[in-house]
């Protein structure tokens, strides 16, 4: 019994450290996925407390709406030095400094005498907003191992934190006065950043230790063409992806508003951007059996139909084309990420997907300027033609991947073959 016990010994102690990692992983994972809700709400607070700061300091709302654009500029810069510093430093301090510095900069919002400050207040914001896309992308990837269904279900939460943040905001700006709609949000932060900190070990020491090689190897030329692709994909969708969600609401008002009443106008163009997460978590299950690259060159091409029919749709029509365009849209991000996660080692994840979010994120601005250009010459017909335009070399642009991927995946099984 003594000899059964000793034998027995080492299994108890595995199994109790498999579920304490296990734990861990399941908590990061939770983490993750609060921070990518907080991510997108606290950037949009201030798009519906400007309404009530009209009165507040008697200016216009274009001079208003117009300090937000430090936060979103910051958003885009920031994310490039964000990946590079949690490669090299830790990517669990640089989500704690996430945490706490969106929760400082938007309690110093709150507290801000005057519009310069504010603007300030809402720069630090865009700053410290930053760093979840690239770390935080890099950090889930590594803790679910770069599974379809859990990044789906990221990709879905931050989708609820962008559908809460108007309604939350105006409750709590009209229940307690502007400031609450930054305060509230910011203890909330705080504290989250502060249980992090305790309840996250250090992972400084991991760095030296993390993978330097992708799970495929590449050979600088295809990992050059391949990153190229990457980069013209990230391009391409950011724009598509921005135009729509930017203008959703004033096609459905100029589309739709003739065959229902205007006050279903909001509610459909939600309907439309609800088809977005129903697609992640589509696509999250999809690849768990279907090749990524597969589904990818499906969604992009799926995403130019709908864009192409939107063009020349209208009422309940142009409703469903725009709801195929933003689930095509929506369901790419999960597939890219898998796919990019399979070529980068995680030595420099961080650093990959600070690149491609910057670019995306930047998109925002030009997107904003090709809608005011094509609207004003030949409405939103033209505005949906041309995003049909970019959405197609978008579709050719993954279909030159895939074949580079079957490529690089027919030698590599003849390495291992050979092996």
């Amino acid at each position: 019994m003594h000899a059964n016990t000793v034998a027995g010994a080492p299994m108890t102690v595995a199994t109790a450290s498999q579920i304490h990692e296990e734990r861990a992983r399941l908590r990061s994972i939770a983490f993750l996925n609060w921070a990518h809700a907080i991510d997108h709400f606290v950037l949009l607070i201030y798009p519906t407390v400007v309404i009530g700061l009209e009165v507040v300091y008697r200016r216009p709302y274009n001079e208003l709406i117009a300090l937000s654009s430090a936060a979103f500029v910051a958003f885009g810069v920031f994310s490039l030095p964000a990946g590079w510093l949690a490669d090299h430093w830790s990517r669990r301090n640089m989500m704690a400094a996430f945490y706490l510095g969106c929760g400082i900069s938007l309690a110093l919002t709150a507290f801000a005498p005057n519009l310069p400050m504010l603007a300030v207040g809402m720069f630090l914001l865009g700053m410290f907003a930053a760093i979840y896309h690239p770390v935080g992308m890099a950090m889930l990837i590594e803790a679910s191992g770069a599974r379809g269904r859990t990044l789906a279900f990221n990709g879905v939460c931050g989708n609820f934190g962008v559908s809460l943040a108007a309604g939350i905001s105006a409750a709590l700006a009209t229940w307690l006065g502007w400031r609450a709609a930054f305060l509230a949000p910011a203890a909330l932060c705080i504290i989250t950043g502060i249980i992090y900190l305790w309840m996250t070990p250090d992972d400084r020491h991991h760095t030296k230790s993390r993978q330097s090689k992708p799970t495929v190897p590449l050979t600088p030329k295809v990992a050059t063409m391949l990153f190229g692709l990457f980069l013209v994909i990230a391009i391409s969708s950011g724009l598509v992806f921005n135009v729509l969600t930017i203008a959703l609401p004033k096609i459905v008002d100029e589309g739709v508003a003739a065959s229902v009443p205007l006050v279903l106008v909001g509610g459909i163009a939600t309907a439309v951007l609800v088809c977005g997460a129903l697609a992640q978590l589509t696509v999250g299950r999809l690849v768990e059996w279907v090749p990524p690259h597969a589904i990818f060159a499906a969604v992009t091409a799926l995403g130019f139909v709908g864009n192409l029919w939107a063009t020349y749709a209208a009422g309940i029509s142009l409703m469903l084309a725009l709801a195929l365009a933003v689930a095509a849209i929506y369901g790419q991000v999960t597939v890219n990420d898998m796919i990019l996660a399979r070529y980068t080692a995680d030595a420099w994840r961080g650093r990959v997907y600070a690149v491609r979010y910057f670019t995306l994120f930047v998109s925002a601005g030009a997107a904003i300027a090709l809608i005011s250009l094509l609207h004003n010459s030949g409405g939103f017909g033209l505005v949906l033609g041309v995003n049909s335009i970019i959405a197609l070399a978008m579709f050719l642009a993954t279909l030159g991947l895939v074949a580079l991927i079957m490529n690089i995946e027919a030698r590599h099984a003849a390495e291992q073959r050979a092996e």
